[in-house]
């Protein structure tokens, strides 16, 4: 009940914002204009937007970053070295304000998420000075085929609420990654273990890359390896994919302030919405089934992509 109550609040609320904003930008003779909107209608407007955001991204386990600078890039008119500056402390803020909660619960795994979030951390740094160094529409280009990709994968990949690992590996033993948590949804405990621990730290480290870059935050890619190759539960794999976004945020979000990407009017609003939504969305997590919230997440990633794709492309 109070799932679907959330899920009717949020599907008209996010799209009555984008069709808001739609008619603000138009493209006549190549160029992007803006009708006269007052300065404090796009703050207002950006932190009610952050604020859904916020629930939605952590109910799919994407993290704020990977839905903020897509979709902020393509409908507000704010240059994208600024949205992704904002985007890296959207993710950081979200994945800070649900992290204690689901710490709390048992849901988040400390043990799993460091060293994972150790090797993104560094990549992250490095794709962030790579990001900078580009010129916009290059970068805009490239956010869409990643968006894109993004949206076929997380289209594509089935997940597994408990998947089955007979044995661990070595590393996951010596590291002593494991767990047991309380299945509120279906009031049971559920005991995990992982396995091909070392292929999961090579694969962080390239969406560490990816998210500096781009300001993502990737929490798309987290869960993913979390839960199809590691073999963590789902709940799980969400949880601490929030720990491993706060530590790989933090560590890109300094190579943007340093730079001058981080804008107040900006980051200020988008964050404050986000840590509220992501308050409640943490609250919600253990109560409702995630499969229809990724359903509508990827719904808007797709939107988001082709947007980011015209405008990279001039259109």
């Amino acid at each position: 009940m109070v799932f679907k109550q959330i899920r009717n609040w949020i599907v008209p609320g996010v799209l009555g914002l984008l069709l808001l904003m739609m008619p603000d930008i138009s493209f006549a003779d190549g160029t992007t204009q803006i009708a006269a909107t007052a300065w404090w209608v796009w703050v207002l407007v950006l932190f009610v937007f952050s604020f859904l955001l916020g629930i939605v991204a952590v109910l799919a386990g994407v993290g704020g970053g990977v839905l903020f600078v897509p979709i902020v890039s393509g409908f507000f008119p704010f240059h994208i070295d600024y949205v992704r500056g904002a985007g890296l402390l959207v993710a950081l803020a979200g994945a800070l304000s649900a992290g204690p909660p689901l710490l709390r619960k048992g849901i988040a795994d400390l043990k799993l998420g460091l060293p994972m979030a150790l090797v993104g951390s560094i990549s992250s740094i490095a794709g962030a000075l790579m990001g900078l160094a580009m010129p916009a529409k290059n970068v805009q280009l490239l956010l869409g085929i990643v968006i894109l990709g993004i949206t076929a994968i997380m289209l594509k990949a089935g997940k597994s609420g408990y998947p089955e690992v007979k044995e661990p590996d070595a590393l996951s033993k010596m590291l002593g990654i494991s767990g047991c948590y309380f299945e509120e949804f279906g009031q049971h405990e559920v005991s995990w273990q992982v396995h091909r621990t070392l292929v999961a730290t090579v694969l962080f480290f390239i969406i560490g890359f990816i998210g500096g870059m781009f300001g993502l935050g990737a929490g798309f890619a987290n869960v993913p390896v979390f839960n199809l190759l590691m073999g963590v539960p789902l709940k799980v794999a969400v949880a601490t994919s929030g720990l491993v976004l706060s530590i790989n945020g933090s560590a890109a979000a300094w190579v943007y302030m340093f730079n001058g990407a981080v804008l107040p009017i900006i980051a200020v609003p988008a964050v404050g919405g986000m840590m509220l939504g992501s308050k409640i969305g943490a609250k919600l997590l253990p109560k409702v089934n995630t499969r229809t919230i990724r359903m509508i997440v990827i719904t808007i990633l797709a939107l988001s992509g082709f947007r980011s794709l015209l405008k990279g492309m001039g259109g």
